[in-house]
């Protein structure tokens, strides 16, 4: 009995453990303390700084897989993970959703960002338009312009992909950016990744976006604090808007 008993209890934790790494595509980076928090739908922001810090299961599927190599090779100095769960039931049609935010570059300008330099709110982007942009099945190419300052002018090239179960965002600076003259991030240096995908009866949304900038006296941590919290910001506004 006691052997029957021990062995229903291996197979019933092994049932659950299975469908929790299907469930959640995250590894062990990921503490106890945020998934509760994700559990109760709640944004986590996490800053790690290096690829190495990611929680993001690149065994998962694919694009996990894709988002986790494109991240390791861009070997960014400055980077943050924005997470969120929502249930399936009444999202049904999140990916596309999203596509419609992710891809409406105006509305991108205005967007409140908190200066903890300044201690008050500025325009995240004070401007932003659509150079060019094309269609190729389920995947939508655009080129903007996106002026935010002290940076000036920001150049992106992005890529969004929708599927019936999944939506994957991509933008990358095609121009240097500078600060008071000096070149401090370099072209392509400029990442961020939106993964959202339907896994179980819920959407795990997870955002990524760093910084390949080298550490310099005096503005590695303006650069830091400047670029990590814009990410976090743009993120957070997708996030919320769904």
């Amino acid at each position: 009995m006691k052997r029957i008993i021990k062995y229903f209890t291996i197979i019933s934790f092994m049932a659950i453990a299975t469908t929790n790494l299907f469930g959640n595509p995250f590894n062990s980076k990921l503490t106890a303390s945020e998934q509760e928090k994700l559990d109760k739908g709640e944004v986590v922001i996490k800053n790690i700084d290096y690829a190495k810090n990611m929680c993001l299961n690149g065994a998962e599927d694919e694009i996990c897989a894709k988002i986790v190599k494109n991240v390791k090779d861009f070997n960014p100095k400055y980077l943050a993970e924005i997470i969120q769960v929502k249930d399936y039931k009444g999202n049904e049609n999140l990916p596309q959703k999203m596509a419609e935010i992710l891809n409406n570059i105006d509305d991108y300008a205005g967007i409140p960002y908190w200066s903890e330099r300044n201690e008050r709110y500025y325009d995240l982007y004070s401007s932003a338009e659509i150079v060019s942009q094309k269609k190729e099945e389920n995947k939508t190419y655009i080129n903007a312009n996106l002026v935010m300052e002290p940076f000036g002018s920001v150049q992106e090239s992005i890529v969004c992909e929708t599927g019936k179960d999944y939506l994957l965002y991509t933008a990358e600076n095609t121009n240097n950016l500078k600060y008071e003259g000096i070149t401090c991030v370099g072209k392509n240096k400029l990442k961020v990744y939106i993964y959202c995908v339907h896994k179980d009866d819920k959407w795990i949304i997870y955002g990524i976006g760093g910084v390949n900038a080298p550490h310099m006296p005096f503005l590695t941590e303006r650069i830091r604090t400047s670029f990590i919290n814009r990410i976090k910001t743009f993120c957070s506004f997708v996030f919320t808007k769904i």
